[in-house]
């Protein structure tokens, strides 16, 4: 065995040289190796808990965008397969985000940013239970997809014209039981949506980023959210009415007011005209009009009428200061007036009705936008477009022309119960409403099925908007209009509650012009005592014609929680009385509005409770009425809206 020189191995370094220092990791000391560390794991928590799920998101955010684009536009197809197949796509990209979402978890742990991420995970979950509501819905809809239009290109029936048009209102009617019992389930899924998005509070977010309105556009979707799941759940007692309602065990008789809403009342508009109309098996009877006057001059008065309405209106109720039946649409809840009313006609000889039905001019409106210029036979042809001699829709220029030519009526000396001359549709004024509406439901029936998703809509923004009321004598039927709030009733909510209500006493059409904004500035004190400022700020601008617009007489009525105390009131002609009706307190007065004028009404009370938690208002629209701006203030948060429908408005205080 060879012998080992240890000293001759060692290297030998010479007293003038400096070791090879070799670079070890185990070697490094201190400071430096800490700080090498630190980096390191920084990078890797950077990494797994930052960037490697932000990675993910975005990629996942992305396909998602482009999946919602594309589940949109499929809508456009008008085709229930692509629309369905195009959600399911939709449904596994948004589960897909889902799980990229998750990984960043552990933000909902750290104060402040934990609530941003809680609210996308409840965005999330909301959007599941909105894809499976939706789901619920085609699954439901899809043996009745051409009728509704929604059969695709392919379809070769229900394509167009009146011989189609009873088919598909027959077999709609016929399948309403079929459908009913589908809305348990689909309204399950939009409520468990809702309840997610409820957790959402769009006040913490900037009002835009870049350009884009950001809280409002997310104030809007969970709105819109939330008027979905409460049309589902409010629509069930409606469907299973609706086979008593559509005439299907037997035939079912409608008295039908038309009401101007250019002259606003409080149930939506003066009664102009009225109709009788029949529904058997859902199909629709010709309608022929007549003035309201004829029903009243065959009513005698006997119901003591309001003072308001005889100190305004004047006229025959200097002489006889009892109610007119043109004028009993006074109580701002439409069934109490139509309990005074139908009582009434009677006597008048409107016998053996199951029903009311009081439409405004937006209804035509609504259905002339969607289906375009139309013909009524011996009156012309009527649109939507606007006509530049009133600054109006074309067909409500028409309507007032034809109604109110003024002129002399000359009878004939010798033959006294002849008339030798008088004004144009002197015999019946309102005798073009009926040919106008029986066009416009043959139209609307016999339109192509490309056509039938702007009348849905047409038909939803007249309900919604509170432009189509309804009445029912049977019990059930009421229930289920009122369920479905196309009632018209004053409600009974919990909480703050707002509902003005005016009334154009004067005989002009000047509400066409009329607009109204409200600001309410609700101050709430350390002990809960809670004082609202409420502006009601009307403006007319436009110019004054004798005819179409003048002078306005409005009394208004504002009604608030029961027990609310009147500290003070500014702007009123007229100051009211305070007093409580439909449990309610409400604050009454009158004023005149001028052509391009302005009046303000300042209102100071206080609540009858006090509030310790969340604050919340509940805004009545008044039926008639466009989308009149409200403004809500609660400690420095504010909500703007214009009031289409009812709103029910949170503040967290």
């Amino acid at each position: 065995m060879p012998q080992i020189n240890f000293e001759e191995s060692l290297v030998q370094i010479k007293p003038d040289e400096k070791p090879i220092k070799r670079f070890r990791f185990w070697k490094f000391h201190r400071p430096g190796k800490r700080i090498l560390i630190g980096l390191s794991l920084a990078f890797v928590v950077l990494f797994v808990l930052i960037l490697f799920p932000a990675l993910r998101v975005y990629r996942s955010g992305m396909v998602l965008a482009e999946s919602a684009r594309r589940a949109k536009d499929s809508v456009n197809s008008q085709d229930i397969t692509v629309v369905r197949g195009e959600l399911n796509n939709f449904k596994g990209d948004l589960e897909s985000f889902q799980g990229a979402y998750r990984w960043f978890g552990w933000v909902q742990y750290i104060p402040w940013a934990g609530r941003y991420w809680k609210d996308g995970n409840a965005g999330i979950k909301a959007g599941l239970h909105g894809l499976a509501a939706a789901d619920k819905v085609i699954e439901t809809l899809s043996p009745y997809a051409d009728i509704i239009g929604f059969a695709g290109p392919e379809s070769d029936t229900a394509q167009s014209g009146e011989d189609t048009a009873n088919d598909r209102i027959e077999f709609l009617v016929q399948s309403v039981e079929q459908i009913t019992p589908q809305i348990d389930g689909i309204s399950a899924e939009a409520q468990a949506a809702v309840a997610e998005l409820s957790k959402i509070d769009p006040n913490r977010y900037p009002k835009e980023f870049r350009g884009i309105p950001v809280r409002e556009k997310l104030k809007n979707g969970i709105n819109l959210a939330i008027v979905g799941a409460g049309f589902v759940s409010k629509s069930k007692p409606l469907m299973e009415a609706a086979p008593y309602m559509l005439g299907m065990d037997e035939e079912r008789t409608y008295l039908v007011l038309f009401q101007n809403d250019k002259e606003l009342r409080p149930t939506g508009g003066f009664i102009t005209a009225y109709s009788i109309m029949t529904v058997k098996n859902g199909k629709v009877s010709q309608v022929n009009s007549s003035d309201i006057y004829h029903l009243d001059n065959a009513y005698r008065p006997v119901v003591p009428a309001p003072d308001p309405i005889i100190n305004y209106i004047k006229g025959v109720y200097a002489a006889l200061d009892k109610f007119r039946l043109r004028d009993m649409n006074w109580s701002p809840d439409f069934r109490e007036s139509m309990d005074l009313f139908m009582n009434e006609a009677e006597k008048a000889g409107i016998e053996d009705i199951d029903g009311v039905i009081a439409v405004d001019t937006h209804v035509v409106v609504n259905l002339l936008k969607a289906i375009g210029q139309i013909g009524v036979p011996g009156f012309g042809n009527f649109s939507a477009e606007n006509d530049e001699r009133c600054n109006c829709p074309q067909v409500v220029y028409e309507l007032e022309s034809f109604a109110d030519v003024e002129g002399p009526v000359v009878w004939s000396e010798n033959e006294p119960e002849k008339i030798v001359f008088a004004p144009p549709n002197y015999d019946n004024r309102k005798k073009i409403v009926g040919p106008l509406m029986n066009s416009l439901l043959g139209n609307a029936l016999g339109q192509p099925k490309e056509k039938l998703p702007d009348l849905f809509e047409a038909a939803w923004d007249s309900i919604n908007e509170k432009h189509v009321l309804i009445y029912m004598f049977d019990e059930n039927a009421q229930k289920g209009v009122e369920s479905f709030e196309i009632a018209g009733r004053i409600k009974d909510i919990e909480g703050d509650y707002l509902h003005i209500n005016d009334a154009n006493l004067g005989g002009r059409k000047s509400n066409m012009y009329v607009t109204q904004e409200v600001s309410q500035d609700v101050d709430i004190a350390r002990d809960g005592t809670v004082t609202k400022t409420l502006s009601i700020t009307y403006k007319n601008p436009q110019d004054y014609d004798g005819w179409l617009n003048s002078v306005l007489p409005n009394w208004t009525r504002i009604y608030v929680p029961r027990g609310s105390e009147l500290v003070s009131v500014d702007g009123f002609d007229d100051e009211g009385e305070t007093y409580e009706e439909l449990g309610k307190t409400v604050f009454s007065g009158g004023f005149e509005l001028r052509p391009q004028g302005i009046k303000q009404i300042i209102i100071v009370y206080k609540l009858p409770f006090k509030v310790s938690d969340d604050y919340w208002v509940y805004l009545q629209k008044q039926p008639g009425t466009d989308m009149p701006l409200y403004v809500v203030n609660v400690g420095g948060k504010t909500e703007e809206l214009f009031l289409k429908t009812d709103q029910h408005l949170k503040f967290s205080i």
